[in-house]
């Protein structure tokens, strides 16, 4: 059972709390059934005691003996490595982000020693004709001959007519500062760095929006002052901006928002948090104003997401359906933003593996391309047919067998 299972949230309805109840056991009056004598309930105790003693040793010998969970495999078409360990001399990646360029995919992560070291630059690799090519760094936390920061979370977008790569630079997520650097020839060759202006990071994990208006729409959050989320705006590509206010108090923390387009106009955000449980909200003027925060029944481990609406109107997400580590990575599929339903298992592993931070995308052929962070050693790039996808319930919020 999942103690962060909750009520489907009423939109527009201030509620930071998971409708959780506490599960305890009231024997019958009498004692055990009023009839078992201190020598019988110690046999049932002693027992019930000793079954779940093996259960654990055996789970601990082979934590994968668990009973099998729903993996939806028939809709996954490919699963491969953008990149094999040999070919890069980075140990340790994450982050990654993908877009289609014409014919091609266009993948970016960082990468370096270990996250916060700094010699973590951001790396590129293009997809062409079925196959990745070699990975190339693009961009550096150079400062000057002794000082050199991190590099983090880089975000691709496409206008159609230049590629635009955000990025962060900076000792520490409550520190950093977006960069923007361009490719006007499908990622072959970039400009130099951009500094984005005070208070704009530019978008923090996950793809912008571009809205009917030629706006582009940024997802972002801070970290200097709680976790809060907030949205930035830039109509020409990155040289002007505007953006809103902290959209959340930071209790629950929020960050790095997804972004939904829905049939009616309205937007919708899904955001990793600290409150063991996936958080929504709802905008109905192109992201200005939103709707307060509330928890979805999608659990959340404190780890990164992404989400895309679909050209036939569904909502994939992909997440860590945890509540604690980041050992298994899933795909979800709704209708509606708010009632979802299992679609595909695409990692699963013992606690402590990683598989984390997706991005996510759909072709124009109608493909859905996932990128993920695969035990922090390399990227896996996943392509999956959203036609064949066969959705299951969840069970009680569990991911069904």
């Amino acid at each position: 059972m999942n103690l962060f299972c909750t009520h489907p949230p009423i939109p527009h309805k201030r509620d930071y709390k998971s409708g959780n109840k506490e599960i305890g056991f009231n024997p019958p009056s009498g004692g055990l059934g009023g009839c078992l004598t201190f020598r019988g309930a110690w046999g049932v105790y002693h027992k019930i005691i000793k079954y779940y003693v093996i259960l654990t040793i055996s789970l601990l010998i082979n934590p994968l003996s668990m009973p099998a969970q729903y993996k939806g495999e028939d809709c996954i078409l490919k699963s491969e490595f953008i990149f094999q360990q040999a070919d890069v001399p980075f140990p340790s990646c994450h982050a990654s982000t993908i877009i289609q360029d014409g014919k091609r995919l266009v993948a970016a992560w960082f990468g370096g020693t270990a996250e916060r070291d700094p010699d973590v630059g951001i790396w590129i690799s293009i997809y062409n004709k079925g196959v990745w090519g070699k990975p190339v760094e693009v961009a550096n936390g150079i400062q000057h001959k002794t000082k050199r920061y991190p590099c983090w979370n880089p975000v691709l977008f496409n206008t159609g007519k230049e590629i635009l790569l955000f990025y962060k630079t900076g000792p520490s997520p409550s520190t950093w500062w977006g960069e923007l650097i361009t490719s006007s020839d499908g990622g072959m060759r970039w400009s130099k760095p951009c500094r984005l202006p005070e208070d704009i990071t530019g978008p923090v994990k996950n793809k912008p929006l571009l809205l009917e208006n030629g706006v582009l729409l940024c997802p972002s959050s801070t970290e200097n002052e709680g976790w809060r989320v907030h949205m930035e705006f830039t109509g020409d590509s990155g040289k002007t901006w505007e953006r809103t206010a902290a959209l959340n108090s930071g209790d629950p923390g929020a960050i790095q928002p997804a972004l939904l387009r829905h049939a009616d106009g309205r937007l919708q955000m899904l955001c990793r948090s600290t409150a063991g449980s996936i958080l929504s909200s709802w905008s109905s003027d192109n992201g200005y104003t939103w709707s307060y925060l509330v928890p979805l029944e999608l659990s959340n481990p404190n780890s990164g997401i992404d989400a895309v609406t679909l050209r036939d109107g569904r909502h994939l997400l992909v997440y860590n359906h945890l509540t604690k580590g980041r050992h298994n990575l899933n795909v979800a599929v709704s209708e509606n933003g708010i009632l979802w339903k299992a679609a595909a298992l695409l990692e699963k592993d013992v606690t402590g593996t990683e598989f984390s931070y997706p991005a996510v995308i759909q072709s124009g052929d109608g493909m859905v391309h996932i990128t993920y962070t695969w035990k922090r050693k390399l990227i896996r790039h996943v392509v999956i047919d959203p036609r064949k996808i066969v959705s299951e319930p969840f069970n009680q919020c569990e991911w069904p067998e």
